[in-house]
């Protein structure tokens, strides 16, 4: 099975590679035609050395060498004019390769369950990526280098003296041979080294990020011993690779410098068949300057790039885990219910949501409580379907949470994600439907400053667009943009900007069920407050993670998230069941100069009553934003 996996990502590796490289037939075209003006002074080379000097200076005639250098001067500049299209031309085959190589990973890291940690994903996509976009980029050049190079010193030597071609070409081919031989057994030794030094830089980046741990459990010399085995390990294999290594210089001695210890030892036999002082000169030239250096590019790109690529392509295209099904089933409504759901983070962890049993009636509005890491994130991530319950069920309208379709529900989490286009883009990406309407009709949402109601929410008519601009305060946005259909900067939106855009996106989508995972943490709390009576007036099924506590009051219900407890009820019903809650509301008031018992504890009296708590978007209902549950 896992030979067939490795054919497989052979296989696919090199399908990649060859239609990156006969993506466009002509650019190789191109890529050849200047290459050959590149190998003009490799052609030329010998040539004008061995005419400089026996025609020119060694005949007396210093005019003549110098017009023969000339020549050659005047090929080198060819060749740099060459050099630069051939970048072009190279970058042409290699960008287009990066591009479908990074699709890949992404598609990967969206559409398998294993496709790895946040941190590894990214790391494939940026860092292994670029590594395997530079790889390729490097044997191109070196092979195509090497290839021209030989032909043209080939030809030259032919050309300049026939002679020295049998002292000069088998130790080449030799050598060469000699280094192809020893590259499957270097590509594995280098392919060894690779991952043992990524496996130590993985222990030792651990180690750091762990180091009060490890000393609070005392566990430093397990660590110590764990961490040192795999310097050694990567020890051994930089040692092995060493040794495989000396090939390589090996065969670059025998086909770039024994040539020229054959052809200075050949020497007086050549003059007696004629050859002058200038040829031989001329045919030094040829290997000191042109086929050793592409010689020894070859070896070293090959030898380096070559087995980087390989492995790369490996960890890339073998990296993806097994495919995880998109949704694809309706749900009757958007009743939520969990029924002894269950979810830890690893088989030997504690849980963090144990046997919970919960309901949410369609239309319902409910609030979630509790501190930081109690699990109120993994809930959400449990009824949008990111994350599947290890017991107990979660089902929406009836059907698994995780065989929902995708446009039934929408979670926003508290990172909110803009992406390059105009603001109707943004919008409208939810509801592809609405954007023809956006164009004719959401243009005028940036002149306008009407505020208009929210009881039409998702709507189809070309005033939904202009309606979920007004809702959310993206009026200025708007018109700072230079309009709906003006390009759009994420970077130069604020926080609080990007989380508006993402609200109003998902206002605007098809999606009854909505999970507000602290969406709105870096809004005031007056924005926050139009925000969700915006949702809760839009219909179907509203979740809020509450970053603020007035969320909770605005609620139809309250989920308190207390360690092993969990309960829910009204806002009344939690203030006098739960003591985690009352602190919470308690400390709100208090802090707002509303109530606070004398000694020091939460008045949960003080609270007003459920049905007192303004619903609308009524920014003097709140006095700053003292009721942060992070605070």
């Amino acid at each position: 099975m896992r030979d067939a996996a490795k054919s497989r990502v052979r296989y696919v590796a090199k399908d990649l590679l060859r239609r990156a490289l006969l993506r466009e037939p002509y650019g190789i075209v191109r890529l050849a035609g200047w290459s050959l003006a590149e190998a003009v002074p490799s052609f030329l080379g010998g040539h004008a050395v061995a005419r400089a000097v026996d025609d020119g200076f060694a005949a007396g005639h210093p005019g003549t060498g110098l017009a023969w250098l000339a020549v050659l001067a005047v090929a080198w500049l060819v060749a740099a004019v060459a050099a630069r299209r051939i970048l072009l031309e190279i970058a042409a085959i290699v960008e287009p390769f990066r591009d479908e190589l990074l699709t890949r990973v992404v598609t990967a890291a969206l559409t398998t369950d294993r496709a790895g940690p946040g941190t590894e994903v990214v790391a494939r996509m940026n860092h292994q990526v670029e590594l395997a976009r530079d790889a390729f980029g490097a044997i191109i050049t070196v092979i195509r280098s090497f290839a021209f190079t030989l032909v043209s010193v080939a030809l030259g030597m032919a050309t300049l003296a026939p002679e020295v071609l049998p002292l000069v070409l088998p130790p080449v081919f030799a050598g060469l041979g000699l280094f192809l031989a020893s590259l499957p057994a270097m590509a594995r030794r280098q392919r060894k080294f690779f991952l043992a030094d990524e496996r130590t830089t993985a222990a030792v980046a651990a180690l750091a990020g762990g180091l009060r741990d490890i000393t609070a459990c005392g566990g430093e010399a397990r660590v110590a011993e764990a961490v040192g085995g795999r310097v050694d390990r990567q020890a051994r294999a930089a040692e092995g690779l060493a040794r495989i290594t000396a090939a390589r210089t090996l065969s670059l001695a025998v086909g770039g410098w024994l040539p020229i210890l054959l052809l200075l030892a050949g020497a007086p036999w050549l003059l007696e068949r004629g050859v002058t002082g200038g040829i031989i000169l001329g045919t030094i030239t040829y290997l000191t300057q042109s086929l050793t250096p592409a010689l020894s590019g070859l070896v070293q790109g090959l030898g380096v790039s070559g087995v980087r690529l390989a492995v790369t392509l490996e960890r890339i295209l073998g990296g993806g885990g097994t495919p995880v099904t998109v949704g694809d089933r309706e749900p009757a409504g958007v009743r939520v219910e969990l029924r002894g759901a269950g979810f830890s983070y690893g088989p030997a962890a504690e849980p963090v949501i144990d046997g919970l049993d919960l309901t949410v009636p369609e239309g319902e509005h409910l609030a979630v409580v509790g501190p930081s890491g109690i699990g109120k994130s993994t809930l959400a991530a449990l009824i949008a379907g990111l994350l599947r319950p290890r017991h107990g069920d979660v089902v929406i309208g009836g059907v698994r949470a995780g065989d929902v379709v995708p446009a039934a529900r929408a979670l926003i989490p508290q990172e909110a994600y803009v992406f390059h286009g105009s603001l109707a883009e943004n919008l409208t990406y939810l509801a592809p439907g609405l954007d023809s309407a956006a164009h004719s009709a959401a243009d005028s949402a940036a002149d306008s400053a009407a505020d208009s109601g929210a009881d039409s929410g998702a709507g189809g008519s070309a005033d939904a667009v202009t309606e979920a601009v007004a809702l959310f305060g993206l009026e200025d946005l708007a018109r700072r943009c230079g309009g709906m259909h003006a390009d759009l900067d994420p970077a130069a939106l604020s926080a609080g900007e990007r989380q508006l855009v993402a609200l109003a996106r998902t206002y605007l989508s098809p999606a009854r069920l909505i999970v507000l995972d602290e969406a709105t943490c870096h809004l005031d709390p007056a924005a926050e407050a139009r925000a969700e009576a915006a949702f809760a007036a839009r219909g179907g099924t509203l979740i809020v993670i509450a970053h603020r506590i007035s969320s909770a009051l605005r609620a139809h219900r309250v989920l308190v998230m207390d360690g092993t407890r969990v309960m829910s009820g009204t806002h009344d019903e939690m203030t006098a069941a739960s003591p985690l809650y009352a602190d919470l509301v308690g400390h709100w008031t208090g802090q707002s100069g509303t109530g606070r018992s004398a000694a020091g504890h939460s008045a949960a009296g003080a609270v007003p009553d459920d049905a007192d708590v303004p619903r609308g978007p009524q920014p003097a209902a709140f006095r700053g934003d003292l009721d942060r549950l992070d605070a």
